[in-house]
Protein backbone atom coordinates (compact mmCIF):
# COMPACT_ATOMS: atom_id res chain seq x y z
CA UNK A 1 0.00 0.00 0.00
CA UNK A 2 1.45 3.33 -1.06
CA UNK A 3 1.49 5.77 1.76
CA UNK A 4 -0.82 9.06 1.40
CA UNK A 5 2.56 11.45 1.59
CA UNK A 6 4.08 9.18 -1.67
CA UNK A 7 0.76 9.86 -3.19
CA UNK A 8 0.87 13.25 -2.95
CA UNK A 9 4.59 13.66 -3.55
CA UNK A 10 3.92 11.66 -7.09
CA UNK A 11 1.08 13.69 -7.83
CA UNK A 12 3.13 16.63 -7.48
CA UNK A 13 5.73 15.63 -9.63
CA UNK A 14 2.53 14.53 -12.46
CA UNK A 15 1.71 18.42 -11.60
CA UNK A 16 5.29 19.64 -12.30
CA UNK A 17 5.79 18.19 -15.48
CA UNK A 18 2.71 19.06 -16.62
CA UNK A 19 4.26 22.48 -16.02
CA UNK A 20 7.60 22.37 -17.38
CA UNK A 21 5.69 20.97 -20.83
CA UNK A 22 3.53 24.06 -20.89
CA UNK A 23 6.47 26.10 -20.32
CA UNK A 24 8.04 24.17 -23.64
CA UNK A 25 5.05 25.00 -25.40
CA UNK A 26 4.75 28.47 -24.87
CA UNK A 27 8.35 28.32 -25.84
CA UNK A 28 7.08 26.64 -29.33
CA UNK A 29 4.39 29.24 -29.70
CA UNK A 30 6.42 32.29 -29.64
CA UNK A 31 8.76 30.66 -32.58
CA UNK A 32 5.39 29.92 -34.00
CA UNK A 33 4.31 33.19 -33.77
CA UNK A 34 7.41 35.27 -35.24
CA UNK A 35 6.96 32.58 -38.18
CA UNK A 36 3.66 33.82 -38.02
CA UNK A 37 4.03 37.38 -38.16
CA UNK A 38 6.81 37.41 -40.86
CA UNK A 39 4.49 35.62 -43.04
CA UNK A 40 1.71 38.72 -42.18
CA UNK A 41 -0.44 36.69 -39.85
CA UNK A 42 -2.45 39.07 -37.56
CA UNK A 43 -3.26 38.47 -33.88
CA UNK A 44 -7.30 38.52 -32.62
CA UNK A 45 -8.39 38.73 -29.50
CA UNK A 46 -5.81 39.60 -27.27
CA UNK A 47 -7.16 40.75 -24.56
CA UNK A 48 -8.22 37.48 -23.70
CA UNK A 49 -4.87 36.36 -23.03
CA UNK A 50 -4.05 37.30 -19.35
CA UNK A 51 -7.42 35.28 -18.62
CA UNK A 52 -6.02 32.35 -20.51
CA UNK A 53 -2.64 32.60 -18.39
CA UNK A 54 -4.57 33.10 -14.97
CA UNK A 55 -6.90 29.97 -15.38
CA UNK A 56 -4.03 27.72 -16.41
CA UNK A 57 -1.55 29.08 -13.40
CA UNK A 58 -4.61 28.98 -11.12
CA UNK A 59 -5.51 25.34 -12.49
CA UNK A 60 -1.43 23.77 -11.58
CA UNK A 61 -1.52 25.95 -8.51
CA UNK A 62 -5.43 25.27 -7.16
CA UNK A 63 -4.95 21.45 -7.51
CA UNK A 64 -1.53 21.18 -5.37
CA UNK A 65 -2.94 23.74 -2.33
CA UNK A 66 -6.15 21.29 -2.56
CA UNK A 67 -3.84 18.28 -2.22
CA UNK A 68 -1.42 19.38 0.21
CA UNK A 69 -3.35 22.07 1.93
CA UNK A 70 -6.90 19.42 2.74
CA UNK A 71 -4.81 16.30 2.87
CA UNK A 72 -6.77 15.30 -0.51
CA UNK A 73 -5.72 11.34 -1.33
CA UNK A 74 -6.64 9.67 -4.63
CA UNK A 75 -9.25 7.04 -4.65
CA UNK A 76 -8.17 4.26 -6.95
CA UNK A 77 -11.46 3.54 -9.04
CA UNK A 78 -11.36 7.66 -9.85
CA UNK A 79 -7.39 8.20 -9.99
CA UNK A 80 -7.33 5.54 -12.54
CA UNK A 81 -9.85 6.40 -15.12
CA UNK A 82 -8.71 10.00 -14.77
CA UNK A 83 -5.48 9.34 -15.71
CA UNK A 84 -6.12 7.62 -18.58
CA UNK A 85 -8.51 10.22 -19.76
CA UNK A 86 -5.79 12.65 -19.56
CA UNK A 87 -3.59 10.46 -21.19
CA UNK A 88 -6.52 10.88 -24.19
CA UNK A 89 -6.88 14.94 -23.61
CA UNK A 90 -2.84 14.97 -24.19
CA UNK A 91 -2.64 13.11 -27.25
CA UNK A 92 -5.76 14.99 -28.56
CA UNK A 93 -3.37 18.07 -27.63
CA UNK A 94 -0.55 16.88 -29.26
CA UNK A 95 -2.34 15.39 -32.45
CA UNK A 96 -3.81 19.31 -33.24
CA UNK A 97 -0.44 20.98 -32.47
CA UNK A 98 1.47 18.32 -35.24
CA UNK A 99 -1.76 18.56 -37.46
CA UNK A 100 -1.32 22.63 -37.33
CA UNK A 101 2.62 22.57 -37.80
CA UNK A 102 3.96 25.96 -37.60
CA UNK A 103 0.43 27.56 -37.33
CA UNK A 104 -0.71 26.38 -34.00
CA UNK A 105 0.05 28.62 -31.37
CA UNK A 106 -1.80 29.57 -27.80
CA UNK A 107 -2.80 33.16 -29.04
CA UNK A 108 -5.78 33.79 -31.96
CA UNK A 109 -3.39 34.34 -35.54
CA UNK A 110 -4.53 34.29 -38.14
CA UNK A 111 -3.04 33.69 -42.43
CA UNK A 112 -5.08 35.56 -44.42
CA UNK A 113 -6.14 34.19 -47.45
CA UNK A 114 -4.54 30.99 -45.94
CA UNK A 115 -6.58 28.15 -46.34
CA UNK A 116 -8.32 26.35 -42.96
CA UNK A 117 -6.18 23.49 -41.56
CA UNK A 118 -8.98 20.20 -42.01
CA UNK A 119 -6.62 17.40 -42.09
CA UNK A 120 -5.82 15.08 -39.29
CA UNK A 121 -7.77 15.35 -35.90
CA UNK A 122 -9.66 18.79 -37.82
CA UNK A 123 -11.03 16.16 -39.90
CA UNK A 124 -13.26 15.33 -37.43
CA UNK A 125 -13.74 17.94 -35.05
CA UNK A 126 -13.18 22.18 -35.61
CA UNK A 127 -11.52 22.35 -31.83
CA UNK A 128 -9.27 19.32 -30.90
CA UNK A 129 -7.23 21.02 -28.92
CA UNK A 130 -9.54 22.48 -26.76
CA UNK A 131 -11.37 19.33 -26.59
CA UNK A 132 -8.29 18.07 -25.24
CA UNK A 133 -7.85 20.98 -22.69
CA UNK A 134 -11.48 20.57 -21.12
CA UNK A 135 -10.44 16.56 -20.54
CA UNK A 136 -7.20 17.82 -18.86
CA UNK A 137 -8.41 20.37 -16.81
CA UNK A 138 -11.34 18.33 -15.63
CA UNK A 139 -9.22 14.91 -14.88
CA UNK A 140 -5.67 15.43 -13.49
CA UNK A 141 -6.64 17.30 -10.42
CA UNK A 142 -9.09 14.03 -9.67
CA UNK A 143 -5.63 12.02 -10.19
CA UNK A 144 -4.80 13.57 -6.80
CA UNK A 145 -8.28 13.77 -5.03
CA UNK A 146 -8.35 17.31 -5.94
CA UNK A 147 -12.04 17.40 -6.76
CA UNK A 148 -12.78 21.32 -5.69
CA UNK A 149 -9.97 22.37 -8.44
CA UNK A 150 -11.73 20.06 -10.97
CA UNK A 151 -14.98 21.40 -10.58
CA UNK A 152 -14.07 25.34 -10.27
CA UNK A 153 -11.55 25.47 -12.96
CA UNK A 154 -13.68 23.46 -15.33
CA UNK A 155 -16.10 26.03 -14.86
CA UNK A 156 -13.69 28.62 -15.66
CA UNK A 157 -12.36 27.13 -18.50
CA UNK A 158 -15.76 26.67 -19.64
CA UNK A 159 -16.21 30.44 -19.26
CA UNK A 160 -13.26 31.21 -20.81
CA UNK A 161 -13.78 28.95 -24.11
CA UNK A 162 -16.82 30.03 -24.36
CA UNK A 163 -15.49 33.58 -25.63
CA UNK A 164 -12.47 32.42 -26.97
CA UNK A 165 -14.08 29.29 -29.35
CA UNK A 166 -16.06 32.63 -30.59
CA UNK A 167 -13.25 35.17 -31.29
CA UNK A 168 -11.22 32.68 -33.20
CA UNK A 169 -14.24 30.70 -35.20
CA UNK A 170 -15.05 34.73 -35.81
CA UNK A 171 -11.32 35.54 -37.17
CA UNK A 172 -11.12 32.51 -39.40
CA UNK A 173 -14.04 33.21 -41.18
CA UNK A 174 -12.72 36.54 -41.55
CA UNK A 175 -9.20 35.39 -43.02
CA UNK A 176 -9.09 31.69 -43.80
CA UNK A 177 -12.33 31.01 -45.42
CA UNK A 178 -13.62 28.91 -42.50
CA UNK A 179 -17.48 27.88 -43.36
CA UNK A 180 -16.27 24.62 -44.89
CA UNK A 181 -15.52 23.12 -41.31
CA UNK A 182 -19.63 24.09 -40.63
CA UNK A 183 -19.97 20.81 -40.88
CA UNK A 184 -17.68 19.25 -38.81
CA UNK A 185 -19.05 19.35 -34.68
CA UNK A 186 -17.54 21.53 -32.68
CA UNK A 187 -15.66 19.70 -29.64
CA UNK A 188 -17.44 16.26 -29.53
CA UNK A 189 -16.87 13.99 -32.97
CA UNK A 190 -20.47 12.17 -33.87
CA UNK A 191 -20.94 8.86 -33.89
CA UNK A 192 -20.46 6.93 -36.95
CA UNK A 193 -23.07 6.87 -38.72
CA UNK A 194 -25.08 3.42 -39.96
CA UNK A 195 -24.93 1.97 -43.88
Amino acid sequence: MVSDALCRALFTGLVLLVAVQRLAELRTSARNERLLRARGAREHAAGQMPVMRAVHTLWLVGMLVEVWALDRVPTPWVAAPALALFCVGQGLRLLAMRSLGERWNVKILTLPGAPPVTGGVFGHVRHPNYLGVVIEIATLPLVGGAVITSIVMSLANAVLLAFRIRAEESALREDNAYDRMADRPMLVPRAARRP
